[in-house]
């Protein structure tokens, strides 16, 4: 959800091994952190933070929560946090996986978290990986995640940068791989050449199928999507976000 979130080239997958050589795109920090945020960050991130096995093994997802889940979903660059957030709240027996690297979206997901526990809202059902995605990914099993969000990721608008886009073949087929059967794939966008761009690559794959009918299935925000702030942001200078939800098929 974050325009800052940086992805790998195509030729360098999220789900290839850490690589020194591996270039990041996106900002690690904004303006400095208020003392509340910095709190935050120093107390409430450790306890939720997701550590990865050693080399060459797999992430039991499970094992991140204290009790039993349902089903994992995960966010790729979760910006501000309140979608993940009101999402975790509204689903308490589901784990979420938020996944940025921009401290300052991390301060704000925290504080979303702090405030659903004082409602008595469900606020344990939520881990952050806090580093580059792609290190996460590549020690996940197969088909282990229930849900995934790509939400108003920066497009990259300029031909030269379109292979930083996350939607691509080589992320695609990662996503194939860590899919359940029947799970679903949710891409969010309000910039016209990302959203063709997604739509184009997502519905050519073999292991997508589009769950658009009509127009308003993808011009209209599902009801159990919960709105953030580059949503509205977008709504309100005059852009018209798409709404994309596609299935992995069985």
């Amino acid at each position: 959800m974050t325009r800052d979130h940086g992805v790998a080239d195509p030729d360098m997958s999220l789900g290839a091994e850490p690589d020194r050589r591996r270039k990041f795109y996106g900002r690690r920090k904004g303006r400095k952190l208020r003392s509340n945020q910095q709190v935050l960050i120093d107390e409430l991130l450790p306890q939720l933070q997701v550590s990865l096995p050693q080399a060459g093994g797999k992430l039991d997802l499970q094992s991140l929560f204290k009790r039993p889940m349902q089903a994992i979903w995960l966010e790729l660059g979760f910006g501000g946090g309140e979608h993940l957030a009101a999402q975790a709240a509204a689903h308490p027996d589901i784990g979420f996986i938020g996944c940025e690297v921009f401290l300052n979206g991390i301060a704000g997901l925290l504080g979303h978290l702090q405030q659903n526990q004082r409602e008595g809202r469900a606020a344990d059902n939520v881990r952050i990986y806090p580093e580059d995605a792609r290190d996460l990914l590549a020690t996940l099993p197969d088909q282990c995640l229930d849900r995934f969000f790509l939400l108003f990721p920066d497009p990259w608008p300029k031909i030269r940068h379109a292979r930083r886009r996350f939607v691509n073949r080589a992320n695609l087929d990662l996503l194939a791989r860590l899919l359940k059967p029947g799970a679903e794939l949710r891409i969010g966008s309000d910039d016209p050449t990302y959203i063709g761009w997604a739509l184009a690559h997502a519905s050519d794959h073999p292991a997508l199928t589009w769950l658009a009918e009509g127009p308003a299935d993808w011009l209209q925000r599902p009801a159990d999507w919960p709105p953030s702030r580059y949503e509205q942001k977008a709504i309100r200078q005059g852009r018209q976000p798409a709404y994309f939800r596609f299935r992995r098929k069985g």
